[in-house]
């Protein structure tokens, strides 16, 4: 990969973002969590069905009416790379990674 898009931290260290790629949907319980503390609303909460096979919602443990929902990225280029959402997610489920400087 070439050169990564870097910034600075207000104390002047160099700062590597690491964007959202892809969230683990099979394993999201819909808490909503990182749709909270995202500061660019790169997340919409979706149905469990729209997204996952039918195999995929019926390996999920515990589906009821509170978990019938999933995170989805709905604007992943809005996503700033600060990694918030991964942070305070209680199941793993984002992929981050840094990106290219643009050509």
């Amino acid at each position: 990969m070439s050169n990564p898009i870097t910034g600075l931290t207000a104390g002047g260290a160099v700062w590597t973002p690491a964007f959202v790629q892809a969230i683990a949907q099979e394993r999201c319980i819909g808490c909503g969590r990182c749709f909270k503390v995202c500061p660019r609303d790169v997340f919409d909460l979706v149905d469990r069905a729209d997204v996952l096979d039918a195999d995929a919602i019926d390996d999920f443990d515990g589906l009821d009416e509170d978990n019938a929902h999933v995170m989805n990225i709905a604007n992943g280029l809005d996503c700033i790379g600060c990694e918030a959402c991964s942070r305070v997610c209680p199941k793993n489920c984002f992929t981050h990674s840094s990106l290219p400087l643009a050509a």
